[in-house]
């Protein structure tokens, strides 16, 4: 592995390090101005209003995740390889390598193989300070693997088995071996209003907008992010 990938591998744990403060409230206007100075790089961040008014993340936090992004990574951008290696760190108990992949396919809207600083904010702000609806929309687009506007029966068994292959053994309570397709069965009979063997994105968000369990399972996807 050259020097810049491993550079850029540690600039993107970093990064998301700086995520999980930001999703679990830990990250305090005290300690923003200390990522601020722990991260300060010499290249000058653009854009950043404009991603302001577009986000629901303030100045000072974009800083924070900007300079995380950029100081340890000057290309600006992340491949799928690393992306993978920053998920298999946060669950070392399992194989994040499928979830992984479906999530940067997600971030990665234009299909280039790389995501860049603007893909990932804009994606966060959504899962992290969205509205519902916004969510809903964003987890569908997950969902929907080969992004045709609907969700069929395989690709959301695919998306599910993917994230209790991620949480590993150690998932809690036990899960059997079928408890995924039980689930997604389940789901899916809900979800598929007309019973035309596939999901429509209105379909989708009526059904979890009407159902708290499906509410609650989906906030899964959510915690995972």
């Amino acid at each position: 592995m050259s020097s810049c990938s491993k550079r850029c591998r540690l600039g993107f744990v970093k990064f998301a390090q700086t995520i999980f403060k930001l999703i679990t409230g830990t990250l305090s206007k005290d300690k923003i101005e200390d990522e601020l100075e722990m991260t300060m790089v010499c290249h000058r961040p653009e854009g950043l209003e404009q991603l302001e008014a577009q986000t629901n993340f303030t100045k000072k936090e974009l800083q924070v995740l900007y300079r995380g992004f950029k100081n340890e990574c000057p290309s600006g951008v992340v491949n799928e390889e690393t992306f993978k290696q920053i998920y298999a760190q946060f669950f070392p108990h399992g194989d994040a390598s499928t979830y992984a992949h479906y999530l940067f396919n997600a971030f990665d809207t234009t299909q280039t193989g790389s995501v860049k600083f603007e893909d990932f904010v804009t994606a966060l702000s959504i899962l992290l300070r969205g509205t519902v609806h916004e969510k809903l929309r964003w987890t569908f687009n997950l969902y929907d693997i080969n992004k045709d506007g609907y969700i069929n029966k395989e690709e959301m068994m695919d998306i599910v088995k993917a994230i209790y292959d991620m949480m590993g053994k150690y998932t809690y309570p036990v899960l059997k071996e079928d408890t995924p397709r039980q689930h997604v069965d389940v789901f899916f009979q809900k979800m598929d209003k007309n019973k035309d063997g596939i999901v429509t994105l209105d379909e989708f968000l009526e059904s979890c907008q009407e159902d708290d369990n499906i509410m609650r399972s989906l906030q899964l996807f959510q915690n995972v992010m």
